[in-house]
């Protein structure tokens, strides 16, 4: 299967009081089109600045990004807002929304803002409401933001994400703020966007969130150090079980 994103000899270093922090070096993998990869590895391993390097949110220090053919580094600041607004998805553990947006105003607004589909309002209103409709929130599309629950903004923050149909969608803990229930129901969901052909690389630190992906990355001192394949034909709880296994075998 074709590969949607390659990443070869990726380095991420930033300077604190003149001294250098090599957070990431040397990273290699790729993304086939489809897959669904979780990055796991202890606090400070560097995960998200991973996840924020290879969707071109933050720029690289030396190595190379291919996000569907296309290199990242030779994109301008531009061409990478473009990419990240029309071609990727986002969803974060803190759920920004426009506090002065309904629910549904704030999943249109990539929609409103990209000049890919080249719509009227009225159809990515429309196309907002059967998104939140398939993910059961349809009932709050009139809300502010603050009157919904944590795992109703999430999903509406998944909706947002699957506006513009991204050929990938990138996630730092998406389930880090919520209850195990609706963590849950945002797998669900994030499983069959996955499923109907989406790409996903999330960031968790759950062993339960990744047993529901194909496979892992695990992730210490800016290097992969291993790499698990889940066999999805088995039930989840097996998955975890051999899941959690492996991590301990890795240091977790």
């Amino acid at each position: 299967m074709e590969n949607i994103l390659e990443v070869r000899d990726l380095c991420k270093t930033y300077i604190v009081n003149k001294r250098q922090n090599n957070v990431l070096r040397n990273v290699s993998f790729s993304v086939k089109k489809g897959e669904m990869v979780a990055i796991m590895g202890p606090s400070g391993s560097g995960k998200s600045t991973l996840l924020y390097t290879v969707s071109g949110m933050d720029r690289m220090t030396a190595g190379e990004v291919q996000f569907s053919g296309r290199s990242l580094s030779a994109m301008s600041e531009n061409e990478l807002a473009r990419t990240r607004l029309e071609d990727m998805g986002f969803i974060f553990q803190q759920m920004y929304m426009m506090k002065n947006l309904s629910v549904l105003d704030n999943i249109i607004l990539p929609a409103v803002k990209s000049k890919k589909k080249k719509e009227s309002r009225k159809a990515s209103m429309e196309r907002g409401q059967e998104l939140m409709r398939k993910l059961g929130i349809i009932d709050v599309a009139g809300n502010d933001i603050n009157e919904v629950s944590g795992g109703q903004l999430q999903r509406a923050c998944i909706c947002r994400s699957m506006i513009n149909d991204p050929e990938m969608l990138f996630a730092d803990e998406p389930t880090g703020a919520l209850n195990r229930s609706s963590s849950d129901e945002v797998m669900d969901e994030l499983e069959k966007l996955n499923s109907s052909g989406t790409a996903i690389m999330l960031v968790t630190h759950d062993a339960k969130v990744a047993a529901r992906c194909s496979r892992v990355l695990f992730i210490v001192d800016g290097n992969i150090k291993g790499e698990y394949n889940i066999n999805k034909d088995e039930p989840l709880r097996n998955r975890e079980r051999s899941l959690n296994n492996w991590l301990m075998e890795m240091g977790w």
